[in-house]
Protein backbone atom coordinates (compact mmCIF):
# COMPACT_ATOMS: atom_id res chain seq x y z
CA UNK A 1 0.00 0.00 0.00
CA UNK A 2 1.06 3.59 -0.53
CA UNK A 3 -0.32 7.07 0.06
CA UNK A 4 -2.14 5.80 3.14
CA UNK A 5 -1.96 9.29 4.64
CA UNK A 6 -2.54 11.26 1.47
CA UNK A 7 -4.06 14.70 2.20
CA UNK A 8 -3.51 14.36 5.97
CA UNK A 9 -1.64 16.93 8.07
CA UNK A 10 0.31 15.69 11.08
CA UNK A 11 2.31 17.17 13.95
CA UNK A 12 5.09 15.02 15.45
CA UNK A 13 6.62 16.41 18.64
CA UNK A 14 10.19 15.44 19.41
CA UNK A 15 10.42 14.65 15.72
CA UNK A 16 14.02 15.69 15.06
CA UNK A 17 15.64 12.36 15.92
CA UNK A 18 15.02 8.86 17.27
CA UNK A 19 11.47 7.54 17.32
CA UNK A 20 10.01 10.89 16.28
CA UNK A 21 12.18 11.02 13.19
CA UNK A 22 11.10 7.49 12.27
CA UNK A 23 7.44 8.45 12.62
CA UNK A 24 7.82 11.66 10.60
CA UNK A 25 9.69 9.84 7.83
CA UNK A 26 7.04 7.11 7.56
CA UNK A 27 4.27 9.73 7.53
CA UNK A 28 5.90 11.72 4.73
CA UNK A 29 6.46 8.55 2.69
CA UNK A 30 2.72 7.83 2.94
CA UNK A 31 1.76 11.28 1.66
CA UNK A 32 1.19 13.31 4.84
CA UNK A 33 2.28 16.89 5.37
CA UNK A 34 4.37 16.82 8.55
CA UNK A 35 5.12 19.48 11.14
CA UNK A 36 8.22 18.46 13.12
CA UNK A 37 8.88 20.02 16.51
CA UNK A 38 11.75 19.80 18.99
CA UNK A 39 13.06 21.98 21.78
CA UNK A 40 16.83 21.49 21.69
CA UNK A 41 17.69 19.59 18.49
CA UNK A 42 16.92 22.45 16.12
CA UNK A 43 19.58 21.51 13.57
CA UNK A 44 18.30 17.92 13.49
CA UNK A 45 14.78 19.10 12.82
CA UNK A 46 15.87 21.45 10.06
CA UNK A 47 17.95 18.70 8.44
CA UNK A 48 15.03 16.28 8.50
CA UNK A 49 12.83 18.87 6.78
CA UNK A 50 15.42 19.08 3.98
CA UNK A 51 15.38 15.30 3.63
CA UNK A 52 11.59 15.10 3.52
CA UNK A 53 11.21 18.13 1.26
CA UNK A 54 10.17 21.63 2.25
CA UNK A 55 6.87 21.24 0.38
CA UNK A 56 6.01 18.34 2.65
CA UNK A 57 7.38 19.39 6.04
CA UNK A 58 8.50 22.26 8.22
CA UNK A 59 10.11 22.63 11.62
CA UNK A 60 8.97 24.58 14.69
CA UNK A 61 11.01 24.87 17.87
CA UNK A 62 8.76 23.91 20.77
CA UNK A 63 8.85 23.26 24.49
CA UNK A 64 5.92 20.87 24.85
CA UNK A 65 5.47 21.83 28.52
CA UNK A 66 4.79 25.46 27.53
CA UNK A 67 1.15 26.24 26.77
CA UNK A 68 2.01 29.23 24.57
CA UNK A 69 4.34 27.09 22.46
CA UNK A 70 1.41 24.79 21.68
CA UNK A 71 -0.58 27.81 20.52
CA UNK A 72 2.35 28.74 18.26
CA UNK A 73 2.69 25.26 16.75
CA UNK A 74 -1.03 24.91 16.07
CA UNK A 75 -1.23 28.37 14.50
CA UNK A 76 1.74 27.76 12.20
CA UNK A 77 0.38 24.36 11.21
CA UNK A 78 -3.00 25.77 10.23
CA UNK A 79 -1.48 28.82 8.53
CA UNK A 80 0.73 26.56 6.39
CA UNK A 81 -1.44 23.50 5.75
CA UNK A 82 -4.97 24.61 6.66
CA UNK A 83 -5.98 21.90 9.13
CA UNK A 84 -4.85 19.21 11.55
CA UNK A 85 -5.64 15.50 11.12
CA UNK A 86 -3.02 13.75 13.26
CA UNK A 87 -1.07 14.62 16.39
CA UNK A 88 1.74 12.43 17.71
CA UNK A 89 2.80 13.30 21.26
CA UNK A 90 6.28 11.80 21.09
CA UNK A 91 8.58 14.26 22.87
CA UNK A 92 9.96 12.83 26.08
CA UNK A 93 12.92 12.64 28.44
CA UNK A 94 14.25 9.89 30.72
CA UNK A 95 15.39 12.00 33.65
CA UNK A 96 18.08 11.04 36.13
CA UNK A 97 19.14 7.41 36.36
CA UNK A 98 19.24 7.06 40.12
CA UNK A 99 17.66 5.39 43.13
CA UNK A 100 14.29 6.87 44.03
CA UNK A 101 15.50 8.16 47.40
CA UNK A 102 18.22 10.12 45.59
CA UNK A 103 15.86 11.67 43.04
CA UNK A 104 15.60 15.44 43.20
CA UNK A 105 12.28 17.24 43.11
CA UNK A 106 13.63 19.36 40.26
CA UNK A 107 14.32 16.33 38.05
CA UNK A 108 11.01 14.69 38.98
CA UNK A 109 9.10 17.83 38.04
CA UNK A 110 10.93 18.28 34.74
CA UNK A 111 10.14 14.72 33.64
CA UNK A 112 6.47 15.07 34.62
CA UNK A 113 6.28 18.46 32.89
CA UNK A 114 7.63 17.16 29.58
CA UNK A 115 6.28 13.61 29.48
CA UNK A 116 2.86 14.04 31.07
CA UNK A 117 1.87 17.71 31.21
CA UNK A 118 3.26 18.16 27.69
CA UNK A 119 1.04 15.33 26.46
CA UNK A 120 -2.01 16.78 28.21
CA UNK A 121 -1.38 20.14 26.56
CA UNK A 122 -0.94 18.37 23.22
CA UNK A 123 -4.12 16.33 23.52
CA UNK A 124 -6.09 19.45 24.45
CA UNK A 125 -4.58 21.57 21.66
CA UNK A 126 -5.01 18.79 19.12
CA UNK A 127 -8.68 18.27 19.93
CA UNK A 128 -9.37 22.00 19.71
CA UNK A 129 -7.58 22.28 16.36
CA UNK A 130 -9.35 19.24 14.91
CA UNK A 131 -12.70 20.66 16.00
CA UNK A 132 -11.90 24.01 14.42
CA UNK A 133 -10.35 22.84 11.15
CA UNK A 134 -11.20 19.19 10.46
CA UNK A 135 -14.88 18.69 11.27
CA UNK A 136 -13.94 17.26 14.69
CA UNK A 137 -12.21 14.28 13.11
CA UNK A 138 -8.69 12.99 13.60
CA UNK A 139 -6.23 10.74 15.36
CA UNK A 140 -4.08 11.46 18.42
CA UNK A 141 -1.22 9.08 19.16
CA UNK A 142 0.53 9.24 22.51
CA UNK A 143 3.95 7.61 22.65
CA UNK A 144 4.13 5.96 26.05
CA UNK A 145 6.51 3.10 26.92
CA UNK A 146 6.80 -0.45 28.17
CA UNK A 147 7.79 1.35 31.37
CA UNK A 148 4.15 2.40 31.77
CA UNK A 149 3.19 -1.27 32.13
CA UNK A 150 5.92 -2.35 34.56
CA UNK A 151 8.21 -0.43 36.87
CA UNK A 152 11.50 0.95 35.56
CA UNK A 153 13.75 0.77 38.64
CA UNK A 154 16.45 3.39 38.08
CA UNK A 155 14.59 6.29 36.43
CA UNK A 156 12.21 7.25 39.26
CA UNK A 157 10.07 9.74 37.34
CA UNK A 158 9.97 7.96 33.99
CA UNK A 159 7.53 5.12 34.70
CA UNK A 160 5.07 7.38 36.56
CA UNK A 161 5.12 9.91 33.72
CA UNK A 162 4.55 7.24 31.07
CA UNK A 163 1.90 5.53 33.19
CA UNK A 164 0.12 8.86 33.40
CA UNK A 165 0.22 9.15 29.62
CA UNK A 166 -1.30 5.67 29.35
CA UNK A 167 -4.31 6.65 31.46
CA UNK A 168 -4.55 10.12 29.90
CA UNK A 169 -5.04 8.26 26.62
CA UNK A 170 -7.87 6.15 28.05
CA UNK A 171 -9.61 9.15 29.61
CA UNK A 172 -9.38 11.32 26.51
CA UNK A 173 -10.56 8.51 24.21
CA UNK A 174 -13.60 7.77 26.37
CA UNK A 175 -14.48 11.45 26.78
CA UNK A 176 -14.51 11.95 23.03
CA UNK A 177 -16.28 8.69 22.15
CA UNK A 178 -19.06 9.16 24.71
CA UNK A 179 -19.78 12.59 23.23
CA UNK A 180 -19.86 11.26 19.67
CA UNK A 181 -16.71 13.14 18.62
CA UNK A 182 -14.79 11.27 15.91
CA UNK A 183 -11.30 11.94 17.25
CA UNK A 184 -9.50 8.74 18.24
CA UNK A 185 -6.81 8.60 20.93
CA UNK A 186 -4.44 5.63 21.25
CA UNK A 187 -1.12 4.94 22.91
CA UNK A 188 2.01 3.21 21.61
CA UNK A 189 4.33 1.45 24.07
CA UNK A 190 7.82 0.92 22.67
CA UNK A 191 10.28 -1.40 24.33
CA UNK A 192 14.02 -1.05 23.78
CA UNK A 193 14.48 1.00 20.60
CA UNK A 194 17.82 1.81 18.98
CA UNK A 195 17.89 5.55 19.67
CA UNK A 196 20.23 7.99 21.45
CA UNK A 197 18.10 7.59 24.62
CA UNK A 198 19.41 4.02 25.09
CA UNK A 199 23.10 3.93 26.11
CA UNK A 200 25.18 1.76 23.79
CA UNK A 201 27.07 0.27 26.73
CA UNK A 202 23.98 -1.62 27.95
CA UNK A 203 23.09 -3.26 24.62
CA UNK A 204 24.90 -6.50 25.56
CA UNK A 205 22.81 -6.68 28.74
CA UNK A 206 19.39 -5.98 27.29
CA UNK A 207 19.41 -7.72 23.90
CA UNK A 208 19.55 -11.28 25.39
CA UNK A 209 16.41 -10.43 27.40
CA UNK A 210 14.40 -9.54 24.26
CA UNK A 211 12.63 -12.60 22.78
CA UNK A 212 13.29 -11.38 19.22
CA UNK A 213 17.00 -10.84 20.11
CA UNK A 214 17.28 -7.33 18.70
CA UNK A 215 16.42 -3.77 19.55
CA UNK A 216 13.57 -2.15 17.70
CA UNK A 217 14.10 0.61 15.18
CA UNK A 218 12.40 4.01 14.92
CA UNK A 219 10.79 2.73 11.72
CA UNK A 220 9.18 -0.14 13.66
CA UNK A 221 7.30 2.48 15.67
CA UNK A 222 6.69 4.66 12.63
CA UNK A 223 4.95 1.89 10.71
CA UNK A 224 2.50 1.27 13.55
CA UNK A 225 1.82 5.00 13.79
CA UNK A 226 0.99 5.07 10.07
CA UNK A 227 -1.77 2.55 10.78
CA UNK A 228 -3.08 4.56 13.74
CA UNK A 229 -2.96 7.81 11.76
CA UNK A 230 -4.76 6.30 8.77
CA UNK A 231 -8.44 5.58 8.21
CA UNK A 232 -7.60 1.88 8.50
CA UNK A 233 -7.73 2.19 12.30
CA UNK A 234 -11.05 4.02 12.50
CA UNK A 235 -12.50 1.56 15.07
CA UNK A 236 -9.47 1.72 17.40
CA UNK A 237 -9.57 4.17 20.28
CA UNK A 238 -8.39 4.04 23.87
CA UNK A 239 -6.14 1.12 22.95
CA UNK A 240 -2.56 0.28 23.91
CA UNK A 241 -0.20 -0.95 21.20
CA UNK A 242 2.94 -2.62 22.57
CA UNK A 243 5.98 -2.82 20.26
CA UNK A 244 8.77 -4.46 22.23
CA UNK A 245 10.00 -7.59 20.47
CA UNK A 246 7.95 -9.82 22.75
CA UNK A 247 9.14 -8.62 26.17
CA UNK A 248 5.59 -8.24 27.51
CA UNK A 249 4.29 -11.41 25.86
Amino acid sequence: MSNRLDSKVAIVTGGASGIGSGIATCFAREGAKVVITANHNVSGGQQLVKELGEDNAFFVQQNVADESDWDKVIKQTIDRFGKLDVLVNNAGITGNLTAIEDESLEDWQQVIDVNLTGNFLGVRAGIRAMKATNEAKGSIINISSDASLVGFPFAPAYSPSKGGTRLLTHSAALSLAHRGIDIRVNSVHPGWIDTPMVPKDIYDQIIPEIPMKRLGTPQDIGELCVYLASDESQYATGSEFVVDGGIRA
